[in-house]
């Protein structure tokens, strides 16, 4: 009883916390781009704009769905339900944390573990190109059909090098379950160098790596990939013949896509929720960094911008240095201190998402698929290869 009981707890859990972090992702984003380009970005509604997604599901949900009468009506509205579900469903089968104790009971945090679980990943993300193509086609549109036929090439092309970036790893570590494959990467070469994959003998994946990401932002339809959508092209893609929660949908689906190519990245190659410096040196980064951001915010406290920054700024600093000390609790540490680490490496990615749309410009479609067929794929498969056979020559 108490073993359901945990699992109803860790489904609420995840899913509140995954929800949110998509909510807030656009947020980030928002700001990211904003100072990239010397704006303010969203900041009139709640603190700093803090309460700006709340907002934005307000108004969509309150806003009138328009179906046109020309379209599919079943697949029109099974295209957004089938993106936005295909998206989230890998979360369930990603680990965030080892193995901790809650109320005496022993439990992962990761909702269930797969011995198949990357094959899963790359099954539902393979699938989920039938969200987008069904969309462009159901809406009875040429350029939301256009739009659906570039993304669908576009996916399955970018797949090819995203399944060998992930199978070269695969080699070293010898297992397709993500306890297994963050377990494999724990402890450090000469006491200071972690043996995450990017670093691993007998070949270290990097390129595999800068592949995994290159194909993911490909994968996400993220900029310089987005074709798909191209709306100085194709007013708005795939999506152009969609209002209100339908559209929010396929938004949603692209941050919980890009959420995930992030937390699979962390997993496979950056040593999941292992910390970069063994202890008791990682132990302290935590704590130093809330610091640091504690004594920030009360600098911006005493030369405020705006009226409400002499409340907010001091009140967010009081927040973290109350995290600061929580992250010295030694009993709390072993559950703390993972959870850090995965999401830092996992936020660092998703900022490199964020910073190239504000960096690079699109590609011409031309050159995508070229990008793709003639070089990102040949690469990936000599990684392949040269990964093969340095294992069966040096291997473990």
């Amino acid at each position: 009883m108490n073993f359901y009981l945990l699992t109803l707890i860790k489904v609420a859990v995840v899913a509140g916390v995954f929800l949110t972090a998509l909510a807030y992702l656009q947020w980030i984003e928002r700001k990211v781009l904003a100072h990239i380009q010397l704006r303010p970005g969203p900041y009139r509604v709640g603190p700093h704009g803090l309460l700006q997604p709340l907002a934005d599901v307000i108004k969509l949900i309150t806003k009138e769905g328009f179906i046109p009468s020309h379209v599919n009506r079943f697949f029109y509205t099974l295209a957004p339900v089938l993106a936005v579900s295909l998206a989230l469903v890998s979360i369930s089968v990603l680990p965030f944390g080892p193995r901790i104790e809650v109320f005496g009971i022993e439990t992962w945090m990761q909702l269930t573990d797969l011995k198949i679980g990357v094959l899963f990943v790359l099954a539902v993300s393979a699938v989920g190109v039938y969200g987008v193509a069904l969309a462009g086609w159901a809406s009875n549109n040429k350029y939301s059909l256009i739009g659906g036929l570039r993304s669908s090439a576009q996916m399955i092309s970018y797949e090819l090098p995203y399944a060998v970036a992930i199978a070269a790893p695969l080699l070293l570590l010898n297992t397709l379950s993500f306890r297994e494959i963050v377990n494999a990467q724990s402890g450090y070469y000469f006491g200071f160098l972690p043996r995450w994959t990017i670093f691993q003998g007998p070949f270290p994946q990097i390129i595999s790596f800068l592949i995994f990401l290159i194909a993911g932002f490909a994968e996400t339809n993220r900029i310089p990939f987005d074709l798909p959508e191209a709306e100085n092209e194709l007013v708005a893609g795939y999506h152009t013949e969609y209002a209100s929660m339908m559209f929010a949908s396929f938004f949603m689906a692209e941050y919980a896509n890009m959420l995930t190519v992030s937390l699979v990245a962390t997993l496979m190659f950056l040593g999941g929720w292992n910390a970069p410096l063994p202890l008791p040196v990682s132990g302290f980064i935590p704590t130093v960094i809330l610091v640091l951001v504690a004594a920030i915010c009360f600098y911006h406290g005493a030369q405020p911008y705006r009226k409400w920054d002499r409340f907010t700024f001091p009140a967010a600093g009081i927040i973290s240095l109350g995290l600061a000390a929580i992250f010295l609790v030694p009993i709390l540490q072993p559950i703390l201190l993972p959870l850090f680490w995965f999401i830092a490496k996992a936020g660092i990615l998703l900022f490199v998402f964020i910073w190239i749309r504000g960096t690079l410009p699109r590609f011409r479609y031309d050159q995508l698929m070229h990008f793709a067929w003639t070089f990102l794929f040949p690469v990936a498969m000599l990684n392949l290869l040269v990964t093969g056979l340095m294992v069966a020559l040096f291997g473990k």
